[in-house]
């Protein structure tokens, strides 16, 4: 007896069931990621005052510089404080810290999710070379989140000091909102952090053979536009630390060439 070949509707009922199960697995890890997010943000809710007072640290590093160069012309010192400008302005932001809080610890658990999810599609010797992306990633995002806080923000503040001298005599006062100020600060911890994955990005679709080595040397000029063009869009609007942002990106760029390179599927010989 032959067998009834498949139809298309048969087709499409046989690819219900496994479609259904992805999709009750997606859900599921995106719950236990949505459930780390929130352990996240209840875990940095007593330590709120602290981490703001260690935001802090990069505002207090610019005005003590710019208040050495203020003492070194014979000016008078200045001393600035963050302000409020509405009731309810410090809890909204220490809300918006929380979450920025939640999403930084809760960050290995959702990569541990995402390679939980398309390891079932993936071979031995893929997932092992999966793994150490895996540990990377955050190192990569610390060591971003680091360069800001330890030199691009004190610097981009006190470039913004600056701005407010107009003459010896004349100067102009800033009064920088806490919301602002904490929305410029995550913003670029999480430009850099991010814009800080790019080489395990590339490096992972060099070893799963969708991008080549040779493809990102000859788009090199069309990849710093693009930098160019995020840099402007993450970055507050002063060229300091965009420039910054784009000579790492483009170095990681040029690191990732290299780690594709070592790292790309060879191309299979053919037969005489």
């Amino acid at each position: 007896m032959t067998e009834a070949l498949p139809t298309p509707e048969t087709e499409i009922e046989a690819s219900k069931a496994p479609l259904m199960d992805h999709l009750l697995e997606l859900r599921a890890r995106l719950i236990k990621c949505v459930i780390a997010l929130v352990i996240g943000c209840i875990i940095c809710i007593p330590f709120l005052d602290e981490i703001i007072t260690l935001l802090m640290w990069p505002f207090e590093v610019a005005l003590a510089r710019y208040n050495s160069g203020l003492e070194a012309k014979g000016l008078e010192p200045i001393d600035l404080e963050l302000i409020s400008t509405y009731p309810l302005e410090t809890f909204f932001a220490k809300l918006k810290i929380a979450l920025f809080g939640g999403v930084v610890i809760g960050f290995p658990v959702m990569a541990y999710q995402f390679y939980r999810f398309v390891a079932p599609g993936l071979y031995k010797n893929e997932k092992r070379a999966f793994l150490p992306y895996l540990l990377i990633s955050p190192v990569l995002f610390i060591a971003g989140a680091s360069l800001v806080f330890f030199f691009i923000f004190p610097f981009v503040m006190e470039f913004a000091l600056k701005q407010q001298m107009v003459s010896e005599t004349q100067s102009i006062e800033l009064l920088t909102k806490i919301a602002d100020y904490l929305k410029l600060a995550t913003t670029l911890f999480l430009a850099f952090g991010l814009s800080f994955q790019l080489p395990v990005v590339l490096s992972l679709l060099g070893r799963a053979g969708i991008i080549r080595a040779e493809t990102l040397k000859k788009g090199r000029k069309y990849a710093l536009l693009g930098i160019a063009v995020f840099a402007a869009f993450v970055t507050p609007p002063d060229p300091f630390s965009q420039f910054i942002l784009i000579i790492a990106i483009y170095l990681l760029y040029e690191i990732s060439i290299l780690s594709v390179s070592v790292l790309q599927k060879k191309p299979e010989s053919t037969g005489p």
